[in-house]
C-alpha cells in the first residue's frame, strides 16, 4: 500500500512539474529563411539549456492574419510569454493589444514594431539597432570604392520588403551616408527596387538592370540573399566579380562562402542566435514581472576578407 501510494504520489508531482513548465509561444515570420532560421535555433538552443522551459513555435508564412490568430490563441492557452518576429512591422499594434488585454508578457525580435515606442509595461524589442547596419556596410564600400580610384561611383540599391522596419533604415542609411560627405566618393543611384529580401528574386532584377546596359561600380543590398542573387546574375552575364563591388547584410553562411569565394566584398554581422537568445531571456524575465529594458540591442559587425576567418568561426 506504501508502495502505491509513493507511486501515485510521484506521477501526481511529475504532473504537476509538468504543468508548471514555462511554455512561451513563439511566432515566426517565416520558417524559410535562412537568417530567420538561424535566429529560431538560437532560441531553441538557449532553451534546451533551461529546466522547465518550453517553447511552441509556430511559422506564420508571411501571413500577417494567420500570425495574429496565433498570438490570440497564444494568449487563450495561456502561455507564460510570447516572442514575435512579425510578419509586417507595421500591423504590429494589433498584437500588442492582444497580449496586453491578455496580461501575457510580449517581445518582439529582430524586426522592430511600428509603437515600439510605445510599447505598454511587460513587452520589449530585441534586435539590432538598424541604424548601425547600412551605415557600416556603406562606408565599406565607399572605402573599397576609394581605394580603387574612383570619385565618383553608380550603384544600384537591392531592397527588401517595404513593410519591414529594416528594409526602410538600411535603405536610409546609405542616404545619409551619402548626405553626410564621409563617403568620400559621389555615389549616384542609378536605381533602387524591393526583391523582398529574396535571392532569386534579386537575381531577376539584376539580369534586368545588366541587360539595360548602364555602367555600375557597385551593388548594395540590405540583405546578404539579395546581395547572392545579383552575385549570380553578374556571374551568369560574365561580369568580372573584381571590377563591382558588393555589399550585403546578417554575415550568413553563405554569404561568408561568397566572401571566401572573391565575390561579396562586404557583409555585416547581426547575431542572429544572440537575438533569438536575448529574446527568449526577455520574455522569461517579463513572465517572472522582473525589470527589461523597452529596447534591447545587439551589436552588429563589419565583416571584410580581412576578419573573415573569425566569422567563419562562428556559424
Amino acid at each position: 500500500m506504501k508502495k502505491f501510494l509513493f507511486a501515485v504520489a510521484t506521477v501526481a508531482l511529475l504532473a504537476t512539474s509538468a504543468q508548471a513548465a514555462d511554455k512561451i509561444g513563439v511566432s515566426m515570420a517565416l520558417f524559410d529563411d535562412n537568417f530567420l532560421t538561424v535566429l529560431r535555433n538560437g532560441m531553441i538552443e538557449q532553451a534546451k539549456g533551461m529546466e522547465g522551459v518550453e517553447l511552441q513555435v509556430e511559422d506564420a508564412q508571411n501571413d500577417v492574419a494567420k500570425q495574429l490568430d496565433q498570438i490570440k490563441n497564444f494568449a487563450a492557452s495561456g502561455v507564460k510569454a510570447i516572442i514575435v518576429n512579425p510578419v509586417d512591422t507595421s500591423a504590429t499594434q494589433a498584437m500588442t493589444e492582444a497580449a496586453a488585454a491578455a496580461n501575457i508578457p510580449l517581445v518582439y525580435v529582430n524586426r522592430q514594431p511600428i509603437n515600439v515606442d510605445t510599447l505598454p509595461d511587460g513587452q520589449a524589442f530585441v534586435a539590432s539597432n538598424e541604424v548601425e547596419s547600412g551605415t557600416l556596410e556603406t562606408l565599406e564600400v565607399c572605402r573599397l570604392l576609394k581605394e580603387a580610384g574612383k570619385s565618383t561611383a553608380n550603384i544600384y540599391i537591392l531592397m527588401g520588403e517595404l513593410s519591414n522596419q529594416a528594409a526602410v533604415q538600411r535603405t536610409q542609411d546609405i542616404k545619409d551616408v551619402m548626405a553626410s560627405g564621409n563617403c568620400g566618393v559621389e555615389l549616384k543611384v542609378i536605381d533602387e527596387q524591393t526583391a523582398n529580401w529574396s535571392r532569386d528574386q534579386a537575381q531577376n532584377l539584376m539580369t534586368n538592370w545588366i541587360s539595360t546596359g548602364a555602367q555600375y561600380d557597385a551593388v548594395i543590398a540590405n540583405n546578404d540573399e539579395m546581395a547572392i542573387g545579383a552575385i549570380q546574375a553578374m556571374k551568369a552575364a560574365g561580369v568580372d566579380m573584381k571590377s563591382v563591388i558588393v555589399g550585403g547584410i546578417d554575415a550568413t553562411q553563405d554569404a561568408l562562402a561568397a566572401m571566401a569565394a572573391g565575390d561579396l566584398d562586404v557583409t555585416v554581422f547581426q547575431n542572429a542566435a544572440g537575438q533569438g537568445a536575448g529574446a527568449l531571456d526577455a520574455a522569461l524575465k517579463l513572465s517572472k514581472a522582473e525589470k527589461v529594458e523597452k529596447k534591447v540591442y545587439i551589436p552588429f559587425e563589419l565583416v571584410t576578407p580581412a576578419n573573415l576567418a573569425n566569422y567563419q568561426k562562428k556559424n
